[in-house]
């Protein structure tokens, strides 16, 4: 037994695919000693609800990057998503038709994303690059680049109700993340989104349209950070169309800390639910212990960078 576990210890691919959970045990520990404030009632559940916004954008980012893609158009999407949501709400239009904008405004950006790299075989990293300057900009000129307060009973009831202790952002969040769980593990789509991901070419040969697989990974993706949206507003309760690079960053360093291959073909929803509560753990520490603002982007790009060099391991 202590030969076999020595073996796995030294295996790099162990250290790979549990990186997120040892992680969180490690920072969770750190935080616990250091901070009396850390292991609150209050601050876990405020470190949830954070974590609930970065599940699901990662869930997004996690249908593109495992068809060996990747979306920087998240940065963008999410502003001009929110936008739409508040624009259509304070327009009169009502809460379920602005819900629907939201997403449909997201899942615009998806479908373009997709049209451009399947049809017109631009690289995945160009078309979402070019995509994040082209809703930058809309998100601006449509909002005239201020922010606006969206004020609803709806939102405020979303934001803070719950279920006995179950606020509903962790029931949003945990539904997203067990649907594309259950998507890539028992449904023939799962399979071919995956077998896309893994090998393009010999998916093709095998009969699955990879182009139709592409387009519908970037349909699901905008569609989710259309619904992240909502959630921003609610918890902020406005809309801001500035760029939110940070919630870039982490949606990616979540989905590769929790096990999925940047190289795609691999998909590890499960734990991306772990690396989203790694990288909102390491900044909620960071805030109770007040330390600068500066230092945290650069401790989320640290997590980004090691992220990579363990996809590389498990490749």
């Amino acid at each position: 037994m202590t030969n076999r576990v020595g073996v796995m210890l030294r295996d790099p691919g162990f250290w790979g695919d549990n990186a997120a959970l040892i992680g969180l045990v490690v920072i969770g520990a750190v935080f616990s000693v250091l901070t009396p404030f850390f292991l609150t009632w209050a601050n876990i559940s405020d470190l949830l609800v954070s974590a609930s916004i970065l599940l699901v954008l990662a869930t997004a980012q996690q249908f593109s990057i495992v068809t060996g893609g990747i979306d920087l158009s998240i940065a963008a999407n999410l502003p001009w998503a929110a936008v739409v949501f508040g624009l259509a709400y304070n327009g009169g239009l009502g809460m379920p038709v602005s819900i629907i904008a939201a997403i449909l405004a997201g899942t615009l950006v998806g479908v373009v994303n997709g049209l451009v790299i399947a049809k017109l075989k631009v690289n995945d990293f160009i078309a979402t690059l070019g995509m994040l300057g082209v809703m930058n900009g809309v998100a601006l000129i449509v909002s005239g680049g201020q922010s606006f307060a969206v004020n609803s009973h709806f939102l405020q009831g979303l934001a803070l109700g719950s279920i006995g202790p179950i606020r509903y952002f962790y029931l949003i969040a945990i539904l997203i993340a067990a649907g594309a769980h259950l998507l890539f593990t028992h449904t023939a789509f799962g399979t071919h989104v995956l077998a896309t991901g893994g090998n393009r070419d010999a998916a093709r040969n095998m009969g699955i349209p990879t182009d139709r697989m592409k387009i519908a990974v970037y349909v699901i993706d905008g569609a989710l950070v259309g619904l992240a949206a909502i959630l921003l507003v609610a918890r902020t309760g406005g809309s801001d169309p500035s760029l939110q690079t940070s919630q870039l960053l982490t949606s990616i360093a979540s989905v590769v800390l929790g096990g999925s291959s940047l190289f795609g073909g691999r998909a590890a929803v499960l734990g991306t639910v772990a690396g989203a509560l790694v990288l909102t753990t390491l900044l909620n520490g960071f805030t109770l212990l007040q330390v600068s603002e500066y230092y945290q982007p650069m401790a989320v790009g640290i997590v980004v960078i090691a992220a990579a060099v363990l996809s590389r391991l498990q490749k």
